[in-house]
């Protein structure tokens, strides 16, 4: 096995690590989001409930809250929107750089 698989490996095990121990050694820990944090410290700081200054489009037109399933699927398409622009620019660059190694007329 090469250094760089090896150092791979190593480094994704190391990430499903990271992302699992808290499960593990916070069981009874509350995760809750930045939207929750954010407002709770609002709260704490000016000593009076946090009031949103607008609601979201989708649950003005839907005229209720979204369901968890769909906020969690906008999410995901919203991210998978976002790797897709990142992984395409970022192929353009190798191209690029590959295209500019085959065309540089200093290497002959």
């Amino acid at each position: 096995m090469s250094k760089n698989k090896r150092t791979v490996i190593l480094l994704l095990i190391l990430a499903v690590l990271l992302v699992i121990s808290p499960l593990f050694f916070r069981k009874d820990a509350d995760f809750g989001g930045s939207d929750d944090a954010g407002s709770i410290m609002v709260e704490e700081v000016q000593g009076e409930t946090y009031e949103p200054w607008f609601t979201p489009v989708l649950e003005t037109f839907l005229g209720g809250e979204l369901p968890g399933e769909i906020e969690s699927l906008i999410f995901c398409l919203q991210t998978g929107i976002g790797v897709g622009i990142i992984a395409f620019f970022m192929g353009r660059f190798v191209e690029r750089k590959k295209w500019m190694k085959d065309t540089d007329p200093t290497e002959d």
